[in-house]
């Protein structure tokens, strides 16, 4: 797992390249910007000036970039590259973002956050189980988990895509009924459960937990 964890950040910051390469700087932030509104407004999700969010796994434009007044920190395995070979990603211009570049896994924080957003990234890591455990263990009492991930149609697919792998982006494969009952394991609460995509092999799903603690 731990090669193919490798194998897929390599792949994952070509990717990265090849899709931003023909799309103007600021034509595709603010289309960022705006599609991570319309989540949040899908969500219900708003956190409030001065709440503490983490961003995990944030990629180079993550929802990091629509939270001015909230005090965020993001954090991703590929972030130093992607300062040096992308120029769609430029810290400078984010002054209430902590970027550090770690994994999920190993990552450590003082103090809890009020959310914790984990979009599109949690079946990158390479110990989805740590990952996970680290995730609940970062939210404040009462916080929220806003974590999303393709999920698996067709059971049936999950073992050849594991061989291949038929996905390599993505070292985990699982379906909608593996990542709720890794979430509810944890001590989530769902909150809300919403279809973001529809696909023929993989479906994405996003997820609002509530976490006492």
């Amino acid at each position: 797992m731990k090669l193919r964890w490798k194998i897929a950040q390599a792949a994952e910051l070509r990717w990265w390249k090849n899709y931003l390469r023909r799309q103007p700087v600021d034509d595709y932030l603010t289309a960022k910007k705006e599609y991570w509104l319309r989540v949040m407004q899908q969500l219900g999700v708003f956190p409030e000036a001065g709440e503490t969010i983490l961003d995990a796994g944030s990629g180079p434009a993550g929802i990091f970039i629509v939270f001015d007044h909230q005090k965020v920190v993001a954090v991703d395995p590929l972030l130093d590259r992607y300062t040096d070979q992308l120029s769609h990603f430029n810290p400078e211009i984010y002054p209430n973002v902590n970027f550090i570049s770690e994994t999920l896994e190993n990552f450590t924080a003082e103090k809890k956050f009020n959310y914790v957003f984990c979009l599109n990234a949690i079946n990158h890591v390479a110990d989805i189980n740590l990952s996970l455990d680290n995730l609940f263990s970062l939210l404040a009492p009462g916080g929220k988990l806003i974590i999303s991930s393709d999920a698996h149609r067709h059971n049936w697919l999950k073992p050849i895509f594991k061989l291949i792998p038929g996905d390599i982006l993505h070292p985990h494969q699982y379906d909608l009924k593996e990542y709720r009952d890794m979430l509810l394991e944890r001590g989530g609460k769902i909150q809300k459960e919403i279809c973001l995509k529809k696909g023929k092999i993989f479906d994405y799903w996003i997820w609002v937990i509530r976490h006492d603690n």
